[in-house]
């Protein structure tokens, strides 16, 4: 009995050991300095994406950024390839290109009234595994974000793409080209609505960008614009 105790002793003391030194390296690698909390961390997280929201508002909002990007431009839907292919070759090219201007103004347009709908989110995120996040690669936190609430996002972002590809008139634009292909004989019939698709792209440029923010704190000194992000971030380079 007496030896099995011991036994029991030694693993007992070797997990909390084992526990310790764990803790240790991540502290380690969290940042030279030993005092950031966990508590620290998160709003660190939470600020590097409000910075990156910031960033990627900044950057997309403006003429061309969609248009005139070749990452971000938003061509006509995959299953519109064929529609625009036969307008196209029946010399209604400007239709199209009519179409695909309006449709990134439209996202163009969209990207200025997407902040609140994210600092919103950002600010009902719990994050429980700051550290973690923190530590983790180059686009974690992004990753982690987008992961949590892309649906919630789009759901709040879709009435705002609605209004600006209305305003841009690339409902119309669109429309009419999706009117003009239907009545081809022997077309599959198209669908006009043009949202959905919209929204996903607009939301992976948003992304994407805060990603490039994201990727420039852990990197860049000079990006950590407040003593809370030079604390938090000071020891990593990922």
């Amino acid at each position: 009995m007496k030896q099995f105790l011991l036994i029991l002793l030694s693993v007992s003391l070797a997990a909390t050991v084992n526990s310790q030194s764990i803790l240790d390296k991540v502290k380690k690698k969290l940042n030279t300095n030993p005092g950031v909390t966990e508590e620290e961390a998160g709003r660190g997280v939470k600020e590097t994406l409000n910075n990156g929201i910031g960033s990627a508002v900044s950057f997309l909002n403006k003429p061309d950024a969609f248009f005139k990007n070749e990452l971000y431009k938003v061509l006509l839907p995959p299953d519109a390839k064929k529609m625009e292919k036969t307008l196209r070759d029946l010399g209604m090219g400007k239709m199209c290109d009519d179409a695909i201007e309006a449709i990134n103004r439209g996202a163009e347009d969209a990207v200025g009234y997407a902040t609140p709908i994210f600092v919103d989110a950002i600010k009902q995120m719990t994050v429980t595994d700051a550290l973690k996040l923190v530590t983790g690669g180059k686009n974690s936190i992004t990753d982690f974000f987008r992961a949590k609430t892309s649906t919630k996002l789009k759901e709040a972002f879709m009435p705002v793409i609605n209004k600006s590809l209305e305003r841009t008139n690339a409902t119309k634009y669109y429309g009419d080209a999706v009117t003009r292909y239907n009545k081809v004989p022997m077309v599959k019939k198209m669908n006009p609505d043009l949202s959905d698709y919209v929204a996903d792209r607009t939301l992976f440029a948003l992304f994407d960008r805060i990603a490039v923010e994201e990727a420039n704190i852990r990197n860049n000194p000079a990006a950590r614009t407040s003593d809370l992000l030079k604390k938090v971030f000071g020891g990593t380079t990922k």
